[in-house]
């Protein structure tokens, strides 16, 4: 990570799935002594971002921000090298101050100022980036100059601004004075709890300090002002005027992703074909021109590396049976179904052996078979993520396909040409549930009556957001999210990876009669496919895992609480679920731990006869 163009300064370092998950364009990052935020994707140096071929979610993101979107590119990296001040130093994500206000860490000072007041010095080390700092003036113990920290509060509003906490208006309670007349600001705690009724906002004009706790609840809207419409990571601010929120910084509400994953799937029936066809905007103009010219200008093209291991013979032949072929239908069809065709992949009756996706068909434990349908390991999968928006206050929709587009974060300032992304490889098992056996068990009245106790709930947490009514993902996907989760728990303790490096990926669609999971590792090298989690899904081993992991969660340590619970009480989108049994990491769950039911799995402590697998 840099800081902005105009002063490159190299304060950290985060991995490409960081940028797009956790720390994306627009987050806020919490460095030892800064805190800053990523800048749009105006502010990045394009031309050391590495193109990534990924047509199926290019096309996707296309759907999402328009026809006008060309690439998928990693953030920009360069390799480093031993001198600090040599270029890689200068290249990387860009960063700006965010807040710019900062306070004194001296117990006895607390002065709060913007940094631009000259108040506060920054002090770099392109050394140790780690240690670059702004410090205040006052001497602190030792004579030394304390640490200026961010200030510990932001606005923010549901339409995805974000802005520093007006301090000024605030402690003046509304009344911002002139700008020629001096005012000291300090922020100061008086108790020991740390809480905002123990935070203060002084004044050295005299006004009355005021407590933080009047920026929150039912105060708030009345104590700030409303939204300015500022984008601080694209140094823009336009007119919103809807309600402010307080938040503290750090608050894992200031920033969510919205992310499109698909997994790299077959388009050919061999490697070099499969190249061919991944890179076939780049080739298409090889194949009008004589063989030697063309053998000469391929080796020019940037996808050169992939295809020189076959040869130049070898790949001229491939290009001319790809243009003498049937044309390319990769860009019809529905551009947002990112299931349909990854559903079709794992479920074709043949094995397929390609550099990113190796699948292999093995048999059906005997004890599952009267309702699994199917087994095939993964050996080999690609999965590329892009973020094409984020929003604040409130997550997106779980997916984010559905969440409206008044809600999302822009990444630009025009109409974004290309979009961050990541690629991971990885390993996995893929389950296929018998169609038949779930239909008559969709059909069973108890199963209609836990329907009706989950359906009420998700309209109700709905409503709580503004949301419009629907868009429940029925029992089949609760009963497969909940299936999913206990495996994770189980296969983590037996394949050597920790459950929040196993992720899922639930299928499940009647009207395509889609019913399935994939659970599956996936890693920037070669961590995610060390054949730990395939190996469990000889039927050897599966049914033996499957069953012991449907035992776990017969029974939660916090029952019969968890299996009582209520999810419309509170408006949840889950019932019998929690830490105890079935919650697992963000980075784990596709729908954040929403839409998990343990009473339509099995029978709990409770009774109810719900579920799939019986008592």
């Amino acid at each position: 990570m840099t800081t902005t163009p105009a002063a490159p300064l190299r304060v950290g370092e985060l991995r490409p799935s960081q940028l797009l998950h956790t720390y994306g364009v627009g987050s806020v990052l919490d460095l030892p002594n800064l805190s800053v935020t990523v800048l749009g994707l105006d502010f990045w140096e394009r031309g050391r971002a590495t193109e990534v071929i990924e047509d199926r979610l290019l096309a996707a993101v296309r759907g999402k921000l328009g026809d006008q979107v060309e690439q998928l590119r990693t953030p920009p990296y360069i390799p480093e090298t031993g001198d600090v001040f040599d270029e890689w130093a200068r290249v990387g994500v860009p960063v700006t101050l965010f807040p710019q206000w900062l306070r004194c860490s001296r117990l006895q000072c607390n002065r709060l100022a913007p940094a631009s007041s000259g108040v506060f010095e920054l002090i770099q080390n392109p050394y140790q980036p780690e240690k670059t700092r702004y410090v205040h003036g006052c001497k602190g113990q030792g004579g030394s100059r304390p640490v200026a920290v961010p200030a510990r509060f932001v606005l923010a509003c549901p339409e995805g601004h974000l802005d520093d906490f007006p301090w000024a208006f605030y402690v003046h309670r509304g009344v911002v004075p002139p700008a020629d007349e001096a005012h000291t600001y300090r922020l100061r705690e008086r108790g020991t709890t740390g809480e905002a009724a123990n935070v203060y906002v002084e004044c050295s004009c005299g006004t009355k300090a005021r407590a933080m706790s009047e920026a929150y609840g039912e105060k708030a809207e009345q104590n700030l002002p409303g939204c300015r419409g500022r984008h601080p990571h694209l140094g823009r601010a336009s007119g919103c005027g809807e309600p402010t929120r307080t938040l503290a910084l750090g608050a894992t509400n200031t920033w969510f992703a919205m992310q499109l994953r698909v997994f790299s799937l077959p388009r050919a029936e061999t490697g070099l074909d499969q190249v061919v066809e991944e890179y076939w905007g780049q080739l298409t103009l090889l194949a009008s021109l004589p063989a030697d010219t063309a053998k000469q200008l391929m080796r020019t093209q940037s996808c050169w590396p992939e295809l020189e291991p076959y040869g130049a013979d070898a790949v001229w032949k491939a290009i001319g049976k790809r243009a003498n072929g049937q044309d390319d239908e990769s860009g019809t069809g529905d551009a947002l179904d990112l299931l349909g065709p990854e559903w079709a992949a794992f479920t074709a009756g043949n094995d397929t052996e390609l550099r990113d996706f190796t699948t292999r068909r093995v048999s059906v434990p005997r004890e599952e078979r009267d309702w699994l349908a199917g087994v095939t390991l993964v050996p080999r999968l690609r999965e590329v993520a892009a973020l094409y928006g984020f929003t604040r206050i409130d997550a997106p929709e779980w997916g984010v396909v559905s969440t409206a587009d008044t809600r999302r974060a822009p990444l630009t300032l025009t109409p974004a040409t290309w979009v961050p992304c990541a690629e991971t490889r990885g390993e996995g098992i893929f389950l296929k549930f018998s169609e038949k056996r779930l239909r008559e068990w969709e059909r069973r009245p108890e199963v209609e009556k836990r329907a009706d106790v989950l359906v009420p709930a998700h309209e109700k947490w709905r409503r709580q957001r503004r949301l419009p009514p629907g868009h429940f993902p029925g029992v089949r996907y609760l009963l497969l999210h909940t299936f999913a989760h206990v495996l994770i728990r189980e296969f983590a303790l037996e394949c050597g990876y920790g459950a929040s490096g196993i992720g899922e990926r639930v299928y499940a669609d009647p009207d395509r009669a889609m019913a399935g999971v994939l659970l599956y590792t996936a890693a920037p090298d070669s961590e995610g496919t060390l054949g730990g989690l395939v190996s469990l899904g000889h039927p050897d081993r599966l049914g033996m895992l499957i069953r012991q992991a449907l035992d776990a969660a017969r029974l939660c340590s916090s029952d019969p609480l968890c299996a009582g619970h209520d999810p419309e009480t509170h408006g949840r989108l889950y019932g019998a679920a929690c830490h105890a049994c079935l919650f697992a990491a963000e980075t784990s769950c596709e729908r954040g731990n929403h839409y998990l039911d343990r009473a339509l799995l099995v029978d709990t402590v409770l009774g109810g006869g719900a579920g799939f697998f019986g008592p």
